[in-house]
């Protein structure tokens, strides 16, 4: 009699360990890792074959997308809007990862990263925030930018230097 309580302590036991490592996993190990670089590779792959429903599916509803030039600070309707005829032309745009970081909240409902992407620009660094919702990783926030290697930092100031002014002396007088 006491060997079968030992044992049934002992399934009890093994069990609860073993859902907590399940649960930790989830929450923090590479299966959410893995099922946000698969939801991040399928969003690229979607604007590349042009699949304009499937890309803004990953998309949050209250989602923001920052391109490259300043005045790219779009709401994800503001976004569908300015890239549908990109999508209606077949192939939007083909941004392949080339390195990858993502980071997982403890509490396993947020998501972060910074990826190097191959793009038509050359080298860019995306950047975003994803949450996890009932239907799975949503992106929230993306950032996508324009590297310059810091020795060519002062030619493209100087490139820049017209249209920041502009932008500088609008944003000023908000203030």
């Amino acid at each position: 009699m006491i060997k079968k309580v030992f044992i049934v302590i002992f399934i009890v036991v093994f069990s609860a360990c073993e859902n907590k490592k399940t649960s930790a996993e989830n929450t923090n190990g590479t299966s959410e890792k893995e099922a946000v670089n698969t939801l991040l590779d399928a969003w690229h792959k979607s604007a590349s074959e042009a699949a304009y429903d499937s890309y803004f599916k990953s998309m949050a509803k209250a989602s923001v997308f920052i391109g490259t030039d300043a005045s790219e600070n779009w709401t994800k309707k503001d976004f569908k809007t300015f890239s549908k005829p990109f999508f209606d032309l077949g192939k939007a745009w083909d941004f392949k990862s080339l390195e990858r970081n993502v980071y997982i909240a403890a509490d396993g409902k947020t998501a972060w990263f910074d990826e190097l992407l191959d793009t038509w620009m050359g080298v860019c660094r995306g950047s975003g925030v994803l949450a996890k919702t009932e239907e799975g990783w949503k992106i929230e926030h993306y950032v996508l930018s324009v590297t310059i290697p810091n020795e060519n930092i002062d030619a493209v100031i100087e490139i820049k230097k017209e249209k920041d002014s502009v932008i500088l002396n609008k944003l000023r007088k908000q203030q």
